[in-house]
């Protein structure tokens, strides 16, 4: 059956995650996503990820796999969501159906815990179990954001799409992404 398991990014600061969780922020486009999903009848979870502001691969493998995971599942990463489904899909070893990222991110911080949760490399055989992977990024992205994408294409390829204005495709952006049709066109086709 097919499903989708949307991953967020990650936070600057435990505050920053503490108030996002007590006052969602329905102008973010991972709710819209789900409830479009769900009202098509395809299961969509997004699960909250441990520390966001200072993400451990391990603790985030412990919470993703909780999760039904098959050769029907679309996995859509937003940011360091990105890193993290790649990462994962490198190590597992699984197939899925999609792999979706949104404005990836790779490049590590000035956080010693983010420096280590992107250091690894990428498995470029996750295209061969993998039927469809696609990109999206903005021409209004940080440069270390287009860095990032080209890391992930250059690696695994799949289709990169640039929309305009989309900034990192994140909340506190000056053009807020709500609504996220083209990702929505994506996931059904």
């Amino acid at each position: 059956m097919k499903s989708a398991i949307i991953i967020h990014g990650c936070s600057s600061t435990p505050t920053e995650e503490i108030d996002s969780k007590a006052q969602p922020d329905k102008k973010h486009w991972i709710p819209w996503i789900r409830e479009m999903l769900i009202a098509r009848g395809i299961p969509a979870a997004t699960p909250t990820m441990p520390k966001s502001w200072a993400p451990d691969y391990e603790q985030w493998k412990a919470e993703f796999e909780k999760q039904d995971i098959n050769d029907e599942t679309t996995l859509i990463g937003h940011s360091c969501g990105s890193a993290f489904l790649v990462r994962w899909l490198g190590d597992s070893k699984r197939k899925i159906d999609k792999l979706i990222l949104v404005a990836p991110w790779k490049i590590g911080t000035s956080s010693e815990e983010k420096k280590k949760f992107y250091d690894y490399i990428i498995d470029e055989t996750i295209k061969s179990r993998v039927n469809k992977i696609v990109m999206f990024t903005a021409d209004n992205e940080e440069e270390d954001g287009k860095k990032s994408l080209k890391m992930f294409h250059d690696a695994i390829g799949g289709i990169i799409i640039e929309l305009k204005g989309r900034g990192h495709y994140a909340g506190d952006d000056e053009v807020r992404t709500e609504e996220f049709p083209e990702l929505l066109e994506s996931i059904l086709n």
